[in-house]
């Protein structure tokens, strides 16, 4: 599934390279040149993850990593470092300032691939192409379908394209409450300005298409806090 990854790296030669290996894997690519530039591009909007070279003009990779980390809007965005510093010390700096993943220059697009993928499936599972199953409901986001079985019966179910990812996001993120705007940033993006109660709609929505099958019973109100998506009743 494509991802929208902001690449910070100051050589115009690696710049390209890696916008042509993530374009080529269905990514959407942003390129900053440095910490300055990095932090209005992420004004603009939050990526899904951050390609981040430790040696920057000005502040270092390592300086923005902290900010990153400081500000609750961009604090959950996955951090993967690229550097041509291969000390184990250095390694273990960059991990404490909050990247998720440390690969040394030169490195495979291969391998930078699969690291990326690793890292989403960890921190940021809605963005991979993994199929999803609760109690039941199951969700290929590969093929966009969604099947819902019981009582032996297995039924394909019809979701909008929105009620689609909410609804991946919230099988990704069970068990775990998020207010309106939250689910607002996570699925229509924070670049995009709609109202809360466009989240009331679509759960609306959302509910009556999985009625069929019996699993509207897994989208959960909490009162006061927002909704989540859970298979305890209790």
């Amino acid at each position: 599934m494509s991802a929208h990854i902001l690449v910070v790296e100051d050589e115009p030669g690696i710049q390209e390279l890696l916008k042509f290996n993530l374009g080529h894997h269905g990514h959407d690519v942003t390129l900053a040149a440095d910490a300055e530039e990095a932090g209005a591009r992420m004004r603009e909007s939050v990526p899904d993850l951050i390609l981040l070279d430790w040696m920057l003009p000005g502040a270092s990779g390592v300086d923005l990593a902290r900010r990153v980390r400081a500000d609750p809007r961009l604090k959950d965005v996955p951090i993967i470092m690229l550097t041509a510093r291969g000390d184990e010390r250095d390694k273990v700096l960059g991990l404490e300032t909050g990247a998720d993943d440390y690969i040394t220059k030169p490195f495979s697009p291969r391998e930078l691939m699969a690291r990326i993928k690793a890292v989403l499936r960890r921190r940021a599972p809605q963005m991979t192409e993994d199929t999803v199953e609760i109690d039941g409901l199951r969700l290929d986001p590969l093929a966009h379908r969604i099947h819902g079985s019981q009582d032996g019966q297995e039924r394909a179910l019809d979701l909008g394209p929105t009620e689609f990812r909410l609804l991946h996001f919230l099988m990704t993120h069970a068990e775990r409450v998020y207010s309106r705007s939250q689910l607002l940033d996570q699925v229509w993006g924070d670049h995009v300005f709609v109202e809360e109660r466009t989240v009331d709609v679509h759960i609306r929505r959302l509910r009556l298409a999985l009625e069929p099958s019996g699993h509207d019973r897994l989208i959960q109100t909490v009162r006061g806090s927002g909704y989540r998506l859970s298979s305890n009743l209790g």
